[in-house]
C-alpha cells in the first residue's frame, strides 16, 4: 500500500485543509507515512499571505527534488495558496513537481495522484467551487481524536484589503449551512473533541445559505451605534454560535479565528457575555494604528472605531483577551504613522501580537503602490513592536501568577508533563502522574515565562483520564 506524508505551511486553514487531504487519501486506499523517509507521495500544502512562505516552499521543493532522484515513483503535489496563485507556473519553474491542486480541489487529489503514479503527465487543478461550494467534513474515529479540531464555516473573503491575496488564492465569500456545521461539530464532540475552532478568513462575516436561523439578541444594532457605513457590518455568526452552544451541549469550548473588526458588533459581544461556552479570548487583527494607513489598507474602519469596539467587548466580557495582527512598512507608513501603531498597542495591551514586514503581494492592489519603507527601516519598525509587546505580554503572564485558571489539557509537553490552554488562550505546563489529555482541569499558576506559564494541580485533585489520540506525526512548518 503506498504512503503518503503532508507537509504544512501557514495559517489554521491550511492545518484543517492539511488533516482533509490526509482523510481523502486514506479513503482512497493510501496509508499515511510515519515520517518523510517512508513517504511515496509527498503533499507540500503552501501558504502566500508572506513572500517567505513562497521561499520556503521552493527550498523545500529543492530538497526533496534530490530525495526523489533516490527513490524513482516517488510523487510530489504542491497544493494550498501558492498552487492557486502560481497555477501552471510552478510546473515551468519546478520541473519535479507532479501534481498542483488549489485549495476547493482537494477532492481530486487521490485521483490526481493515481494518474501520476500510472504515468500521466503533471496536472494542475486550481477551480474555485463558486457555483457548488463544497466543504470537505472531518471523518473522526472515537478514541482516534485529539482534544481540539478545526471546522470550516466559511471560505474567501469579499474585504479586498489592498495588501492581501487570500481573495485570489481563495476566492470570494462562501457559506456554509449551519446544520452541517452544527452536524459535523456534534460528531467530532461524540468522538472525544473537547474544544472546536470555527475557520475563515473573515470568519465573523458568516450568512447562513440555508436560511435556518433566528436573528440573534440585537442583531442591527451596530448599524445605529455606528451609523449608516455600517450597515453591512451585521452577519448571522452571533446566531451560528448560539445555535452550536444549544445544539451541542457537549463542547466545553469554543473559538474562532479570524475575524474581522467590524463584523464585532453588539450582537456578537452579546453572544460572548450569554455563552460560557464561547473562550474569553478574541483575535481581532488590526493591522496598523494610523488612519491613514488603515485607508490605505482598504480596512473599512478607523482607529476609534476600533478602540470602540474593543472598550464594547472589555465592558461585557470582564478579563478577555486579546490578540492581533499588524504590519509594518507598509507603502507610505511615515515615522507618525508608525509611532500611531505603537500607541494603539501600548493602549489596547493585547496578549498577543503577530507583527509582520510589508512584502509586496502579487495581483494585489497594494502591488501597484511603491514599496517605499527601507528594509532596514522595516527591521527596526518590527524589532520596535516586538519589544513593546513582549513587555506587555510578559506583565500580563506575570500578573496571574497565584491565581488558577481552568485548563484544557492539550497532551503531552515538548519537555515532560502537559500542556494546555486557559480559556483566555494563555499556554499552561503542568505535571500530573495521570495522563489527562482532553480533560480540564484546575490550575494553579506557579511561574511565568517568556510566553508560557508553569503551574500545579491542587492537593488531593483526582484527576480524570481519557485515551488518547494515536496517529502518524505530521511535520509541520508554520509561518504565522
Amino acid at each position: 500500500m503506498p504512503r503518503f506524508h503532508v507537509i504544512t505551511f501557514g495559517c489554521q486553514m491550511n492545518s484543517h485543509d492539511s488533516a482533509r487531504m490526509a482523510e481523502t487519501l486514506s479513503q482512497a486506499g493510501y496509508e499515511e507515512a510515519s515520517g518523510l523517509d517512508s513517504a511515496d507521495v509527498v503533499v507540500l500544502n503552501t501558504c502566500s499571505v508572506r513572500e517567505k512562505a513562497e521561499q520556503k516552499l521552493r527550498s523545500e521543493v529543492g530538497r526533496l527534488a534530490l530525495r526523489k532522484a533516490e527513490r524513482p515513483g516517488m510523487i510530489l503535489a504542491v497544493a494550498g495558496c501558492v498552487a492557486q496563485q502560481e497555477g501552471e507556473k510552478l510546473l515551468r519553474q519546478m520541473p519535479d513537481v507532479d501534481v498542483v491542486v488549489g485549495p476547493d480541489n482537494i477532492a481530486e487529489l487521490p485521483l490526481l495522484v493515481a494518474d501520476a503514479e500510472a504515468g500521466v503527465p503533471p496536472q494542475v487543478r486550481t477551480v474555485f467551487d463558486l457555483d457548488a461550494p463544497r466543504f470537505l467534513q472531518a471523518a473522526p474515529r472515537p478514541g482516534r481524536v485529539e482534544p481540539t479540531a478545526y471546522v470550516t464555516i466559511m471560505k474567501g473573503c469579499n474585504e479586498r484589503c489592498s495588501f492581501c491575496i487570500v481573495p485570489t488564492t481563495r476566492g470570494p465569500e462562501r457559506y456554509r449551512p449551519s446544520a452541517e456545521i452544527v452536524e459535523e461539530i456534534a460528531r467530532l464532540v461524540d468522538a472525544g473533541v473537547r474544544e472546536v475552532t470555527l475557520l475563515g478568513q473573515t470568519v465573523n462575516s458568516y450568512t447562513d445559505p440555508s436560511r435556518a436561523l433566528p436573528p440573534a439578541p440585537l442583531a442591527g444594532e451596530g448599524v445605529k451605534r455606528w451609523g449608516a457605513r455600517a450597515r453591512g457590518d451585521e452577519t448571522e455568526f452571533p446566531a451560528l454560535l448560539r445555535a452550536i452552544a444549544e445544539r451541542v451541549p457537549g463542547l466545553l469550548r469554543l473559538r474562532y479565528t479570524s475575524p474581522h473588526p467590524r463584523h464585532l458588533t453588539p450582537a456578537l459581544v452579546q453572544t460572548h457575555r450569554d455563552l460560557p461556552v464561547l473562550a474569553r479570548h478574541v483575535h481581532l487583527p488590526v493591522q496598523s494604528g494610523s488612519d491613514r494607513m488603515l485607508k490605505r489598507m482598504i480596512r473599512r474602519y478607523d482607529v476609534a472605531e476600533y478602540h470602540e469596539r474593543v472598550g464594547l467587548l472589555r465592558e461585557e466580557v470582564p478579563g478577555v483577551t486579546l490578540s492581533t495582527d499588524v504590519i509594518v512598512g507598509f507603502s507610505g507608513e511615515g515615522r507618525g504613522d508608525f509611532e500611531s501603531t505603537l500607541e494603539l498597542l501600548a493602549r489596547v495591551r493585547f496578549s498577543g501580537v503577530f507583527a509582520f514586514k510589508y512584502s509586496v503581494r502579487p495581483k494585489t492592489p497594494a502591488e501597484h503602490l511603491p514599496d517605499d519603507v527601507p528594509e532596514a527601516e522595516k527591521e527596526a519598525r518590527l524589532a520596535a513592536v516586538l519589544e513593546l509587546t513582549e513587555r506587555i505580554r510578559r506583565e500580563h503572564l506575570g500578573s496571574l501568577v497565584g491565581s488558577r485558571a481552568e485548563v484544557l489539557v492539550e497532551g503531552p509537553g515538548k519537555t515532560g508533563g502537559y500542556t494546555g490552554r486557559t480559556e483566555r488562550n494563555e499556554i499552561v505546563h503542568f505535571a500530573s502522574a495521570e495522563d489527562p489529555t482532553g480533560t480540564v482541569l484546575p490550575v494553579e499558576i506557579t511561574r511565568a515565562f517568556k510566553n508560557s506559564l508553569e503551574g500545579r494541580l491542587p492537593e488531593g485533585l483526582r484527576v480524570p483520564t481519557r485515551e488518547r489520540a494515536s496517529s502518524p506525526e505530521r511535520r509541520s512548518l508554520p509561518v504565522i
